[in-house]
């Protein structure tokens, strides 16, 4: 499958795996609602095409021709704006997966978080576990709805829908780091919880094996690395952990809280790691 429409292509995550896609060869549309933003993109060889996830009547041309779709685009918004929030992440991705579906596009890669489980299952998270459909904050909520939408469609309608749930993404110079760390001490974030983790290479990497590797409709999968790193040690990496937490935090409540059983993608694709811990990405100078 070699023609292809992304979205989210100017996002911290949807820039780099689409730079990554046209280098190896892919005839890549990028979904965008302005063409400006896509400069960089376009030089390496993306199409630009003209559309919002919120105007259903948009989509159509979009997906046109192509044989899969990469649906990576997000709203998150920090200033309340709930009903923005499940406008574009589930009616727009329901939106676009009917587009898609009238289309005869073969393949849809859906990319969540593994932010929709639950803290408290005690042990990694698996991708068949209940969700945390109760989670409060939008975004959260809206990426579990827009999950549970597609893998209906899945059954309804039969389009190959392969959902996959990132870790923290960082990497390629990218800011995420730095903006999380100083934000720990006021979402009380525990020393001693830890994140699961994933490179800019290994994103790429799974993306690339869901979309080529054939019998995974309707399935869902986790990607993250080996080693979940502690926030501890996370904000000790940039010297900023000395402010970072609340010398009062008490005991860790839910280890496993934020920790991804990964053995579905591996047993099923032969995903491998590129980039298995942050160490080895602080050493090889790719953070």
């Amino acid at each position: 499958m070699k023609k292809v429409l992304i979205t989210g292509a100017t996002g911290k995550v949807g820039s780099r795996f689409v730079s990554r896609i046209l280098a190896k060869g892919y005839d890549v549309s990028i979904l965008l609602r302005d063409a400006t933003k896509a400069s960089a993109l376009v030089e390496l060889g993306a199409r630009v095409v003209i559309g919002d996830l919120t105007h259903a009547e948009t989509l159509p041309p979009a997906v046109k021709d192509v044989e899969a779709v990469i649906h990576m685009a997000a709203y998150f918004s920090t200033s309340g704006d709930n009903e923005g929030v499940m406008m574009a992440n589930h009616t727009g991705t329901v939106a676009l997966a009917n587009a898609s579906i009238a289309a005869g596009v073969k393949r849809f890669i859906y990319v969540s978080t593994g932010k929709v489980y639950r803290p408290d299952y005690q042990r990694p998270a698996k991708e068949d576990d209940l969700l945390n459909i109760h989670d409060p904050r939008a975004y959260f909520a809206s990426k579990i709805a827009a999950e549970n939408e597609l893998l209906s469609l899945h059954k309804s309608n039969g389009l190959d829908i392969r959902i996959i749930r990132l870790g923290f993404v960082y990497g390629d110079r990218d800011p995420h780091i730095k903006e999380i760390v100083p934000r720990l001490k006021r979402s009380k974030g525990h020393s001693g919880a830890r994140m699961h983790m994933i490179h800019h290479l290994d994103v790429a990497q799974a993306l690339i094996l869901l979309l080529h590797t054939d019998g995974l409709n309707g399935e869902v999968f986790n990607v993250a690395d080996d080693a979940p790193i502690s926030l501890y040690e996370l904000a000790d990496s940039v010297g900023l952990a000395a402010d970072a937490f609340d010398p009062d935090e008490g005991p860790l409540i839910n280890p496993f809280d934020g920790i991804m059983d990964t053995s579905k993608l591996r047993n099923r694709t032969g995903f491998r790691p590129i980039v298995p811990s942050y160490y080895v990405a602080r050493d090889l100078d790719i953070l």
